[in-house]
């Protein structure tokens, strides 16, 4: 080694070891502990629909949210009809329009003296320490970040000092209010989620939920609330916000909701299916019963092999009593050898298995499609159906949304299970390591046959106008050829290659595959 290597090669351990002793989180604070509240059956979430509880005791009631804009609806209605509390646990907050219009939702309950807690995961809230202390500066309102990163040094570097520890996030994603009704799904909060966005059409789903499970649904939210891995924004940010900041952050918050009072969104809301079928008196419960499976937040500590109190483990007693179907959609797919072999297993034992996942057109994280790319022939060889989305993110699209992963702009981001035609899963679990080993994840597992049959149904009357049915077939040389199967403007066609997609595009993410970081997808 020369002497000039050498002392590049000081000069970076140094460094390294200079920024990872910077990156330091506060020691010594007061976290105090609080948790759900048990005497709400008074308030009006506890008392909505109390002759079907009673026809229904120990069983759920529960509405599906799947467009975006009944998902708002559904969440602002639960705001305003708030009593006592409100919870809200998300991966990503963004600070935009619906960001904002749910934020002020959250400050009129607490002006109206409802108890806010409000955790959101460390991901998405950089330089945004200000905005957010202004929020945990009312009297009502307490936010707490989980697993943070530290606020001495840049954020980049520690994806690098920290890897294995910041790379770790709390992907759940809940919305409760009373300890009465909760919502559970795929949505985080921000414009893509909500239809508030006209140029990205979106595929999500979410369960309105009352009953029973509300209240495993709070317990987890305790568990999180309280844990070691969150820390209070107050202890976080470098210094408190100033009278002056607070009432410029204010003015402005307020000036930005006066402006939306007309607004094409704010009318689509007054106008959603849900709406409309709330001021009809039509709104349609499922009834059944459900249990509430979600990760520990110490799962970010623990060694990847442990999975006794993971999501999955819990899961397992589900697939396990699977005899004839299985439908799965999951954005982000990347079964791996071990998934691969459980699916094949299961197709064997007689069992149709039908998979929609995101095309390399429609996703926007292309490392993720080129980990999940490697195993499509031998999941085809084993008679497993593949489908991908038909629909094309644009080059625009996939630039904007770049460094943003987790707040997918793809087509497809509901992550729900149909099992049997029987039961249904609906969180926020992808099928791929990062969220069966590395994230936190919650879900409910719905025990419906009429629910799931209407998913199944719908499935199935929808998939070949929205997806490409992916076929393989052998060569005369021996190899195999990939085909797919759809429609364009109404009329079929087949591809020999991955659809709406250039050379450089298919290259750049079959290159990506050669390298080892299946693990982090």
């Amino acid at each position: 080694m020369s002497n000039l290597t050498k002392i590049f090669t000081f000069i970076f351990l140094f460094s390294f070891l200079f920024i990872s002793g910077c990156a330091t989180l506060p020691q010594n604070f007061e976290r105090s502990e609080s948790h759900a509240l048990t005497d709400t059956g008074d308030t009006r979430w506890g008392r909505v629909f109390q002759d079907e509880r009673a026809a229904h005791p120990g069983q759920a009631g529960f509405v599906l949210l799947g467009n975006g804009l009944d998902a708002f609806v559904a969440r602002a209605l639960m705001a305003e009809s708030a009593e006592r509390s409100i919870d809200v646990q998300y991966y990503l907050y963004h600070d935009d329009l619906t960001g904002r219009l749910f934020t002020h939702q959250l400050l009129k309950a607490a002006d109206r003296g409802v108890r806010v807690r409000l955790l959101v995961d460390d991901m998405g809230l950089g330089g945004r320490d200000l905005g957010v202390s202004v929020l945990d500066n009312h009297p009502n309102i307490e936010v707490r970040i989980f697993n943070p990163f530290s606020r001495n040094v840049g954020r980049l570097s520690q994806f690098v000092t920290r890897l294995g520890s910041v790379t770790r996030r709390m992907h759940n994603k809940s919305f409760t209010v009373d300890n009465q009704v909760t919502i559970l799904g795929g949505r985080n909060i921000g414009n893509e989620y909500f239809e508030a966005d006209p140029d990205i059409a979106f595929a999500d789903l979410d369960v309105l939920l009352i009953g029973p499970v509300v209240e495993d649904v709070s317990a987890s939210f305790d568990t999180y609330w309280n844990s070691e891995l969150v820390y209070p924004i107050n202890v976080l940010a470098k210094k408190p916000p100033t009278q002056k900041e607070i009432q410029g952050k204010t003015q402005k918050f307020n000036e930005f909701i006066a402006e939306q009072g007309n607004s094409p969104y704010l009318l689509a809301l007054r106008n959603s299916d849900l709406a409309n079928a709330i001021r009809q008196q039509k709104v349609r419960y499922y009834w059944g019963d459900a249990e509430a499976i979600f990760d520990q937040p110490e799962k970010i500590l623990d060694d990847r092999s442990k999975s006794e109190d993971h999501l999955v483990a819990q899961f397992k007693p589900y697939m396990d009593r699977i005899e004839k179907e299985l439908i799965i959609l999951s954005p982000y797919f990347v079964p791996g050898k071990e998934g691969v072999e459980s699916l094949v297993k299961l197709k064997e034992s007689g069992v149709d298995i039908r998979i929609l996942t995101n095309s390399l057109a429609s996703t926007d994280v292309g490392v993720v499609h080129a980990g999940y790319a490697k195993y499509r022939k031998d999941l085809l060889r084993a008679g497993i159906e593949i489908y991908e989305l038909n629909k094309k993110i644009s080059k625009k699209e996939r630039k904007e949304k770049k460094g943003q992963e987790g707040s997918s702009k793809a087509s497809l981001h509901a992550k729900t299970f149909t099992l049997d035609r029987h039961w249904v899963f609906i969180g926020s679990l992808n099928l791929d390591p990062r969220s069966v080993y590395e994230n936190t994840e919650i879900g409910v597992v719905l025990d419906s046959q009429e629910m799931a049959q209407f998913m199944a149904n719908k499935f199935d009357a929808n998939i070949a106008a929205y997806a490409f049915r992916l076929e393989l077939r052998s060569k005369e040389d021996g190899g195999e050829q990939l085909y797919w199967h759809g429609y364009v403007n109404g009329e079929e066609r087949v591809y020999t290659v991955d659809p709406y997609t250039g050379f450089w595009r298919r290259l750049g993410v079959w290159f990506m595959g050669l390298f080892p970081i299946e693990s982090q997808l």
